[in-house]
């Protein structure tokens, strides 16, 4: 996952606002009691996913794929008044960890925690939204992606994470499962028509798609 030098990287995040005390537990936390903390989006992609949102402004957002709420914490620093933040995980064994961060946050009035199979709630929702966030099961983001193409509005933003795999997708040497299914979510969302993209190298790599 280390695309720039570490002094580079340490630059980079010396020179980028701060996490806020609560995140800054959360992330300590994370690391400390949690299973594989790399999966968290961390300080520099939490204030990249916090400057996006403070300048889309949305009122409703989804996030596919909790874990311990970071990313939730952090998209949902840009609600508007009365937005909301939806995050679905299907992990119920991590409840008690995310949902005690959420609840001690200033969105825990606006954030709504699910615990279930979001391939299966998606489509019962009665709504659009805003912005998606998708970071959950690789193997899935082909499928996230066709439930949710239909659930964003115009001008509206889908963002996957992980989408360059520790630098998987751009070797051709590598294919095993994960980066292959990576490699063909890139393309299609690359090719297509109802979005213009942009895959930034942030961390893992960011798609993100704004739909036309």
């Amino acid at each position: 996952m280390e695309f720039i030098s570490e002094a580079l990287d340490a630059y980079c995040n010396l020179h980028t606002s701060d996490e806020n005390p609560l995140l800054a537990q959360l992330n300590r936390e994370t690391h400390a009691k949690i299973l594989q903390p790399r999966m968290l989006s961390g300080h520099f992609q939490g204030r990249f996913l916090s400057l996006l949102m403070k300048l889309v402004k949305p009122k409703r957002i989804l996030e596919i794929g909790t874990f311990t709420g970071y990313s939730a914490l952090c998209l949902a620093e840009g609600l508007i008044e009365n937005g909301k933040l939806t995050t679905i995980d299907i992990n119920e064994e991590m409840e008690g960890f995310t949902r005690r961060f959420l609840d001690d946050s200033d969105f825990s009035t606006q954030i709504e925690y699910i615990i279930g199979n979001a391939q299966l709630l998606i489509p019962m929702m009665d709504e659009t939204f805003d912005v998606i966030f998708i970071d959950a099961d690789k193997k899935n983001y082909i499928n996230y992606f066709d439930i949710v193409a239909e659930k964003v509005n115009q001008g509206g933003l889908i963002i996957a994470d992980n989408v360059l795999w520790s630098g998987k997708v751009a070797d051709t040497k590598q294919n095993d499962k994960d980066t292959v299914l990576l490699r063909n979510f890139n393309s299609l969302v690359q090719n297509d028509d109802r979005f213009e993209n942009i895959l930034l190298p942030i961390r893992d790599g960011l798609m993100i798609a704004r739909k036309k």
